[in-house]
């Protein structure tokens, strides 16, 4: 059959992902992946440069996902499907661009990990996240801000004649479009995909990228990958270079025989073809390469161990086969940004197919006769030529225009492109995109004002960039200006004038509470923890006295702030006025798993342990549960000396 290009809708069981957390993100990220800066001298010059080029300090303007929840019903999913008579591609283009199945049909195998459920867990690197598939990364260290969010996409003449589907969005964190096209040649064994990321800005960009790709794990599953080494990065925070395949008499190339989470980013020789393969106890298995552009290679591990087991069941489904995660980046590690010059960019090609080795030769002791088997049965189906020239060809392509349109992203980037006058072939963001969110702006670029909201809602996105700053700080100072130009100016790292620019706005809003808790986050920032417990108090009865518990939109603002004001007020050691924010919210909110725990945490700081401890046995699930977070070990640990409940233990460390 010749390549065909289709919609089509797949159904699986899902969480509802919610409502957008209306609450700006101002607290600096909630990442794992961080390297003490005293343990940079120890790396590699231009390893630790990368590393410290440009971290960002928080996922503004993108907003917090967390409304998601863990009662999965059937849902019905937008795919696109790419086939040929050798592979069978599916990518939800609403969720990320997601390649949920690369399905081999010689063999009848299922190349990736499959989840059978979507399962949105706070993963990214603004909360919601699901596990399977490939994944595209984008942004900053951590999964993408994108991963539930819909991208554009069309159909696009393929170099080979055929057709092709190319993805597109502007990527909100560091202001970047990119674009990933997909294709399969007629009759190949393996899925093409050009990847470009341009820079449209007279500065230099921090750029992050690394596709994840989730392949079944078992106990006879090796991945390989060309090297002798690779960077050991635990949830201890700490980078080390570890020999492959064997450290601490573990051989760590199979993922089940380590036993707590971690990252192996492989230290691959210059000038060493670029690939990755999980191969399975017969040999079988996928395999990732691409141009060199594209030089790391990583392997993640759940591991063996109760809480690596336990967060795969959260995950996906009890009883189902685990997973581990190969993955490709521009960089050695994840921990690093790579410059990209004002008006570049950056191209390369993926391939991804099956792969079928000689067992005796990959599980051997030997490890680079292992190595070397695996890279010549790759060269037999797919020459390093080849890859070169598939980009060669696919280059040309990338700047023709989409065709037919198969699915649509954010306004953001019409916004963008709007106000910077880009020129950007091949990727074009239509005025028909802007919506309700961007119409605000969009009044602000074009007359100079930002309109003030007609009846009393939760304010909506802010935008941070240096130009809109400009602008809002040139627009009539109305209250919501005043927000605003406070976010901004937040995030570029002027506190003290956005402090000034939020209690400008609180003398004239008729609405006081967004103003109120940007204040109390700045007070807990410089740790004034009474006074952010006051303000946040404040901020709290103010949203109670507006809000409308039948509408969404209020419904996240006060599960939002509700938190934020009872962790602000028994970190202040206030428990009674945190037992009166409890009552105010409302009793669905006070039902969800991430409350009751705050309940049993409000218990322990009244010194009812029987109480918080009924809570615990009563059992509850907290939805949006951070990876590497030790809240859950620390509240039982308020309670008892008994040992942590499996049911609740996510660990992902040694315990100290």
């Amino acid at each position: 059959m010749a390549t065909t290009v289709r919609r089509t809708v797949l159904t699986l069981p899902a969480g509802p992902l919610g409502p957008e957390n209306p609450l700006p993100a101002l607290r600096p990220l909630d990442e794992t992946h961080v390297v003490d800066e005293r343990d940079r001298a120890a790396l590699p010059r231009d390893m630790a440069r990368q590393i410290g080029f440009q971290p960002l300090s928080t996922v503004l303007p993108a907003r917090i996902l967390d409304g998601y929840g863990r009662e999965r019903t059937p849902t019905a999913l937008d795919a696109i499907v790419i086939e040929n008579d050798r592979l069978r591609a599916t990518v939800l283009p609403g969720l990320g661009g997601r390649v949920h199945s690369l399905h081999h049909k010689p063999t009848g195998r299922e190349l990736l990990y499959r989840n059978p459920v979507l399962q949105p867990a706070d993963f990214a690197l603004n909360g919601a996240w699901f596990s399977g598939g490939i994944e595209w990364n984008i942004g900053a260290t951590g999964h993408t801000a994108l991963s539930c969010a819909p991208l554009h996409a069309a159909r696009v003449p393929a170099p080979d004649g055929g057709e092709m589907v190319r993805l597109w969005e502007w990527e909100r964190l560091r202001d970047l479009p990119f674009q990933v096209d997909l294709w399969l040649p007629e009759d190949s064994d393996f899925l093409h995909v050009g990847v470009r990321i341009r820079n449209p800005h007279e500065h230099t960009a921090p750029v992050y990228w690394w596709s994840n790709i989730a392949v079944p794990e078992g106990e006879r599953t090796r991945v390989l990958a060309p090297a002798d080494e690779a960077w050991h990065f635990g949830y201890e925070r700490t980078l080390t270079r570890v020999p492959v395949p064997v450290s601490g008499s573990v051989d760590r190339t199979y993922p089940l025989r380590g036993e707590f989470p971690a990252d192996y980013f492989y230290e691959v020789p210059d000038g060493a073809r670029r690939w990755i393969a999980s191969l399975d106890e017969d040999g079988h298995g996928l395999v990732q390469t691409s141009t060199d552009l594209l030089r790391g290679r990583k392997l993640f591990l759940w591991g063996s161990g109760a809480g690596g087991r336990r967060w795969q069941e959260w995950l996906t489904e009890p009883g189902t086969v685990g997973y581990a995660e190969i993955q490709a980046g521009l960089a050695r590690t994840q921990l690093e940004h790579v410059p990209l010059e004002p008006g570049a960019e950056f191209s390369w090609l993926e391939s991804y197919g099956s792969l079928s080795a000689d067992p005796l030769t990959v599980h051997g002791e030997d490890w680079a006769a292992a190595r070397a088997e695996t890279e010549q049965r790759l060269a037999e189906v797919l020459p390093r030529a080849d890859v070169e020239a598939a980009h060669d060809a696919w280059r040309p392509f990338a700047d023709t225009e989409p065709g037919e349109s198969l699915a649509t992203g954010s306004g953001w980037g019409a916004l963008e492109v709007r106000r910077g006058k880009y020129e950007l072939p091949g990727t074009p963001f239509a005025d028909s995109t802007l919506g309700e969110q961007q119409q605000p702006w969009l009044e602000l670029l074009d007359q100079g004002t930002f309109p003030e909201p007609r009846r009393a809602v939760p304010p909506g996105p802010s935008m941070v960039s240096p130009h809109w700053r400009d602008m809002l700080e040139t627009a009539p100072a109305e209250p919501l200006t005043e927000y605003h130009l406070g976010v901004a100016q937040w995030h570029a790292g002027d506190r003290a004038q956005a402090v000034r620019s939020w209690e400008r706005g609180l003398v004239l809003a008729p609405s006081r509470w967004p103003l109120l808790r940007c204040l109390a986050v700045a007070a807990e920032e410089g740790r004034q923890r009474d006074r952010a417990a006051d303000l946040y108090g404040e901020a709290f009865d103010d949203l109670c006295a507006e809000r409308r518990d039948e509408d969404e939109a209020w419904t996240a603002a006060a599960a939002a702030l509700g938190r934020e004001a009872l962790e602000a007020l028994l970190t202040a050691g206030r428990p009674a006025a945190a037992r009166s924010v409890w009552a105010a919210l409302p009793p669905a909110i006070r039902q969800r798993g991430r409350f009751r725990l705050l309940e049993a945490r409000l218990l322990i700081a009244e010194d009812d342990r029987a109480a918080a401890r009924a809570v615990f046995d009563e059992g509850f699930e907290v939805e949006d549960l951070r990876e590497g977070a030790q809240i859950l070990d620390e509240a039982w640990a308020g309670i008892t000396d008994e040992p942590l409940p499996d049911r609740y233990n996510f660990r992902m460390r040694p315990e100290r």
